[in-house]
């Protein structure tokens, strides 16, 4: 396999990048009056407007012919039918089978997977519309109103962001708490918050052997047992594994377990059972169309060309950001408070994919960037803290920028205030001021000459950084599906191109491997064998 770098298409990308590098954002705005529309995809009501990147038509043809050298749609192809392309796992990656809700069947190793799926439907179904009619009672005899998923990553980000942001659909009788960190304060604060009579736990656990997961399980049955006997766990714990013995044996009821898969990874598991606090908080309704409005846009990644594909065309503006422009750093800034935690989800989605060094054979050290960091927060509030390191830092960072056209809750001019934010914060990122635009705008304040001319240096702003701004009609349970599944295939085609395996986390596995072997010595025994750095930090809590 060729290295993507070495490829025609990538090195005629890195001579046309040294062409551009004096074209400023606004002088290719004013020299083309239809840019925007040139620069703009929309599809079964999103919008994405790419416009404000540092592209021309000519850059556009040379990364869209970089996809095809990269065999995007080939790869995009073997995903969607099963092909084990997570190779140093041996599995296949099928998440977009969980929301397959045409029902059509899906094949792996010749067994309908929808047969399974299916079931696991009904079972969230059924357990949801007990707890949801209050007929899902406790030890005392008293309903659960109470919900506290213990898992962490994917089986923590995912349904705990969905959860949030569609907590308007949710009935004030029914509460949904999530904890994730092994630190106690954790475990504590939630159970603060709770009522051992009406409060059920949830494991999400892939391997039921999560130490953080298991270790706040633990916690979480203590206080149980507290104020009840053993026989009682089983109203108030179920679990959500591949490994249903080692839940049976650690105490819950066969009938309060569901099942996951082993082509269903971590990070992309809300699609299943592990999106069970969506369905209990909000109705197995709300999930299905949740499901939905990610299948539709599977379909559209799936069958749409690449030159209107929306997550193609926003992959591609991130590769020619990080790769030939050289920003190490993707800001997503949602303009809607109820997706607080959609940049911690896409965090962890897109760094544990994409932060690879070695190719997807594992021959090669890849010798260009790989996954980007990816961070953000909701507009305003990131007005009021980083976006002034976006306007004038020295740090280069492109920005998404996300906004539901019509708000959940309409107050007065709230709404119509953040849409004019969310657009000023791009187009000035664009455009910025000029040391002469500053300079005399100061002098028509009444500012002296001097004066003028040493405040303006501080106040103008370069401007010429990149973004995109998607636009969708209103943040509904379909709509958030689609943003969702659009972000992971952004994510497939950025490891496609990149050459790497977005489906495995070794990384991972290393220090929880090393966590196993120093608890030990945390504990007060041997050090030996440690290097001086990390003995002398045990033997410093130890003190």
């Amino acid at each position: 396999m060729e290295s993507i770098a070495l490829t025609p298409t990538w090195k005629v990308l890195q001579q046309h990048k040294l062409d551009l590098s004096r074209v400023h954002l606004r002088d290719l705005f004013l020299n083309d009056p239809k840019r925007y529309d040139r620069f703009s995809l929309e599809h079964d009501g999103f919008l994405l407007d790419f416009s404000k990147n540092r592209i021309t038509q000519a850059t556009l043809l040379l990364l869209l012919q970089l996809a095809e050298t990269a065999e995007v749609k080939l790869r995009s192809f073997e995903m969607f039918s099963g092909d084990k392309i997570n190779i140093t796992e041996k599995r296949a990656v099928l998440h977009s089978a969980l929301r397959h809700v045409n029902h059509a069947p899906i094949f792996l190793d010749h067994h309908n997977l929808m047969l399974d799926i299916q079931q696991v439907w009904q079972q969230m179904r059924q357990i949801s519309e007990k707890i949801r009619h209050q007929k899902w009672l406790g030890f005392s005899g008293k309903p659960i109103n109470t919900i506290v998923n213990l898992g962490i990553g994917g089986s923590d980000l995912g349904p705990k962001m969905v959860t949030y942001a569609l907590e308007h659909l949710a009935p004030e009788n029914l509460h949904c708490h999530f904890v994730s960190n092994v630190d106690g304060t954790a475990i504590a604060r939630t159970l603060k918050q709770c009522n051992p009579e009406t409060t059920l736990f949830m494991i999400s656990s892939k391997s039921f052997s999560t130490i953080e997961t298991l270790s706040n399980a633990l916690a979480a049955k203590a206080w149980l047992l507290a104020h009840t006997d053993e026989k009682s766990v089983a109203k108030h714990f179920l679990a959500i594994t591949a490994k249903s013995e080692k839940a049976r044996a650690w105490g819950i009821a066969a009938e309060n377990i569901l099942p996951l898969w082993d082509w269903v990874g971590g990070r992309y598991s809300l699609w299943s059972a592990i999106g069970l606090p969506v369905a209990i908080m909000c109705g197995m309704e709300v999930f299905q169309e949740l499901l939905a409005g990610a299948h539709a846009m599977d379909e559209h990644f799936k069958t749409t060309e690449l030159t209107k594909n929306l997550p193609v065309m926003l992959a591609l503006m991130g590769v020619w950001n990080h790769n030939f422009l050289h920003m190490p750093s993707n800001a997503i800034l949602p303009y809607c408070e109820a997706l607080k935690y959609f940049p911690d989800h896409l965090q962890q989605v897109d760094m544990e994919s994409n932060g690879k060094s070695v190719d997807i054979l594992g021959r090669e050290i890849v010798d260009y960037q790989t996954g980007p960091i990816i961070w953000g927060s909701t507009g305003t509030n990131g007005q009021h803290s980083f976006h002034q390191l976006l306007h004038q830092g020295t740090a280069k960072v492109w920005c998404d920028f996300i906004l539901p056209i019509k708000p959940i809750d309409d107050f007065g001019d709230h709404h119509a205030l953040l849409t004019a934010n969310c657009f000023a914060q791009s187009q000035a990122l664009m455009q910025g001021k000029s040391l002469a635009e500053t300079y005399e705008e100061l002098l028509s304040q009444g500012v002296e000459h001097d004066a003028a001319a040493i405040l303006a240096e501080h106040k103008m702003s370069s401007g010429n950084k990149s973004s995109n701004t998607l636009l969708f009609p209103k943040l509904t349970p379909y709509y958030l599906g689609g943003l969702i599944a659009l972000y992971e295939h952004k994510i497939f085609t950025q490891g496609v191109i990149w050459q790497v395996n977005s489906f495995d986390q070794w990384g991972v596995e290393l220090g929880k491997v090393l966590a196993n072997q120093l608890l030990p010595a945390v504990k007060g025994q041997s050090v030996e064998g440690l290097d001086a750095s990390t003995a002398g930090l045990v033997k410093a809590v130890l003190r």
